[in-house]
Order: structure tokens, then C-alpha cells, then sequence
């Protein structure tokens, strides 16, 4: 039996659809993507004058085979030995681009930790709980999601846990 289409808003990506089909409540802020940044995370907190501590970069890794999803401050890094450790794993290492994107449905540097085409292990950095609302990708290159951590939690199944260096 096919699986029934989900429908759509206007501009709306798996992760916003999740989102209303959840119930959640979530701010959603769009900002011109400069293809020559650097960095897509720190673009969107300056973009958007957002503290870097409180907007979230979402990275895929490979943990003893297993992709799982690291949500992480872009002001810090990810620790992949404290991921593992969070997965009850051994060694994490970050998953092949094209694996990532592949098993997300998103391109890289638009990774959502919502609406994902299948969903993964998912541990969200414990410093998230120090904010109201924080920022994740909304599944798009210049499109950013504003929620509060417990709500990305729940909706994600995910692990708190400190995952991130400075």
C-alpha cells in the first residue's frame, strides 16, 4: 500500500510540516543565504542577530555504524567520544556527506532534526535546556526554526546530553 503524500504549505519543508501536523508551536525566520559563508550556522545566528549559543547546527556522524544525529550550539563543536558515549557507542566519526543527505532527505547545511526521510538516533547538547527557544534548521538553506528545546526533544525522541566542546 502506498504511503499517502503528505500535503504542503506554500514554502514549507518536511520539518515545518512535521512541526504543524505535531501540534507544536514554532517561529519560523528566513534570512538571504550567502552561498560564500563559511559557515552556515554562525551565518544564520548573525542573520537573524540571534545569540550563537542559542542557534543549532544539526550534524549527522556514524556511531559504530549506526548514523545519529548531533544537535549542537554553533558556537561550540561537536565531541564525537561524548556522542558515542551518549549512544551507549565506542567511536563516532562524522557520516560521508552524501550518506547524510542521502538519509535525511536534506542537503547539507539544511540538515533539519525534523521531518527527516528516516529517522535517526538523535542527541540534542544539554546546553539547549539553558534556553527558552532555540534555533534549529528548518530543512532549507536560509530558513531557520525557533522552538523550545523540550519540544525539539519530544518531537525527535532525543537524548540530552553534554556533546559539545568549546
Amino acid at each position: 500500500m502506498a504511503k499517502k503524500a503528505q500535503k504542503r504549505q506554500p514554502g514549507g519543508t518536511p520539518a515545518t510540516v512535521a512541526l504543524a501536523a505535531a501540534g507544536t508551536p514554532y517561529t519560523l525566520h528566513s534570512y538571504e543565504h550567502d552561498p560564500a559563508s563559511p559557515s552556515y550556522g554562525e551565518e544564520a545566528a548573525e542573520a537573524l542577530g540571534v545569540s550563537p549559543e542559542r542557534v543549532f547546527k544539526t550534524l549527522v556522524a556514524d556511531v559504530d555504524g549506526t548514523l545519529t544525529v548531533a544537535v549542537v550550539p554553533v558556537a561550540g563543536r561537536l565531541d564525537l567520544k561524548a556522542l558515542a558515549t551518549a549512544v551507549g557507542g565506542k567511536r563516532a566519526t562524522m557520516a560521508d556527506p552524501a550518506a547524510a543527505e542521502r538519509t535525511t532527505g536534506y542537503v547539507r547545511g539544511g540538515i533539519s532534526p525534523l521531518g527527516q526521510r528516516k529517522r535517526l538516533p538523535t542527541v540534542l547538547d544539554a546546553s539547549a535546556s539553558a534556553h527558552e527557544t532555540i534555533c534549529v534548521s528548518a530543512g532549507r538553506r536560509g530558513l531557520e526554526v525557533e522552538l523550545a528545546p523540550d519540544s525539539l526533544r519530544t518531537l525527535t525522541s532525543a537524548t540530552l546530553a553534554p556533546i559539545t566542546r568549546a
